[in-house]
């Protein structure tokens, strides 16, 4: 037959954004000398991995067909790396209560620019409200209505291009949230979408309250990837995160000025007690210098902090084409204790300002538009 399976390549996705960067860019350098440009390697965009599951989406192709329009990946689309969905009548996304024959998906969603995702209904809904009222965009203290309504699984909430969705705790539940967000913005035709999951975290070396815009998950052996068994094999994913989203979010917090913020590595656990070295979990199988000893040695590895999603989240968004990033506060220093200390009013401040900067991020992109 000659078919084989192929890596697609890709079709630039030209938003006005990148034509203004692409502009900005070739007016800098128009001046360039020859001795200048010397020093540049253009590498043709290559792309060197350094653990496996990171291919995303494949194709079937002759030989020579590279450049069909048929085989091509087009940057900035979701990609759905399950050839089954396009043989089925209907797809139902159960935990959302949407399915593609009651709703209209492109009319509902297909404006979506901006994903925002966290742990509780209630933080979310606390989100949309925040990002109602940065975008001007209506009364931030009016109820928003939760699209989710008809399930108790997950809240979902819709403000302008904005959508925020709550997807509870630990890797099992984010990651049924993902498949449903996934398929929904493919079905929505949605283009360009920056993904952000706000939330908090446990921090390793630096001080409750500082914000953590994640590099890359890494697993409890300190390793980027996430790891899952399909059919009785271990799949591995690659769990870096997009480096220039990660570097924009961090210029905003310069911006900002209010609150202490770090990019580093972030690892991601299945539990919340043993998974993370505590000592006040009903089991506990180490000793407290076993646990200083691996906090410090994940400190020197460039480890800031502990949650329980971001692998799963990294992986999934890179295999569907999304840009990403997981950006936590951190309620304690984990070297200096296991328990969260600070009052009420103390955490709500602190949990505040993921949103606060992911907002003011939202608001910069939408400038630009």
């Amino acid at each position: 037959m000659g078919y084989k399976c192929r890596i697609p390549c890709v079709k630039p996705l030209m938003t006005n954004r990148k034509r203004q960067k692409c502009l900005t860019w070739a007016k800098e350098k128009k001046n360039w000398t020859v001795a200048q440009w010397s020093k540049v390697l253009f590498s043709d965009e290559s792309k060197f991995c350094i653990s496996f599951g990171n291919e995303g989406p494949r194709v079937w192709r002759k030989s020579g067909e590279a450049h069909n329009p048929s085989c091509l990946r087009e940057e900035g689309h979701i990609h759905l790396s399950n050839p089954h969905l396009a043989k089925m009548k209907e797809d139902i996304l159960y935990h959302f209560d949407l399915g593609t024959n009651t709703h209209d998906f492109p009319a509902l969603f297909g404006d979506v620019k901006f994903v925002c995702v966290g742990g509780s209904p209630w933080r979310m809904k606390a989100f949309a409200q925040y990002i109602t009222g940065e975008l001007k965009l209506g009364n931030p203290e009016e109820e928003i209505a939760n699209i989710c309504a008809g399930t108790d699984r997950y809240a979902m909430y819709k403000v302008g291009p904005v959508l925020a969705i709550s997807h509870g705790m630990g890797i099992p539940s984010i990651s049924i949230m993902l498949h449903e967000l996934i398929k929904l913005l493919y079905h929505s035709k949605c283009t360009d979408v920056t993904v952000i999951r706000i939330g908090t975290s446990g921090g390793i070396g630096i001080d409750p309250g500082s914000v953590v815009i994640t590099s890359q998950s890494v697993n409890p052996c300190f390793k980027p990837e996430f790891e899952q068994i399909v059919l009785g094999k271990t799949v591995i994913r690659s769990t870096q995160l997009n480096n220039e989203l990660a570097q924009e979010l961090a210029q905003c917090s310069k911006e900002i000025n209010e609150f202490n913020t770090v990019i580093g590595s972030t690892m991601c656990t299945l539990d919340f007690y043993e998974g993370q070295a505590r000592l006040d979990g009903a089991i506990c199988s180490y000793t407290e210098e076993e646990k200083m000893q691996y906090l410090k040695a994940a400190y020197e590895a460039g480890i800031r902090n502990i949650e329980m999603e971001s692998s799963v989240f990294a992986a999934m968004c890179n295999v569907s084409g999304l840009r990403a990033a997981v950006v936590c506060v951190t309620l304690l220093n984990r070297l200096d204790g296991d328990q969260i200390s600070s009052s009420h009013d103390v955490l709500v401040e602190y949990q505040q300002r993921p949103q606060k900067l992911v907002g003011y991020f939202i608001k910069n992109r939408m400038s630009q538009v």
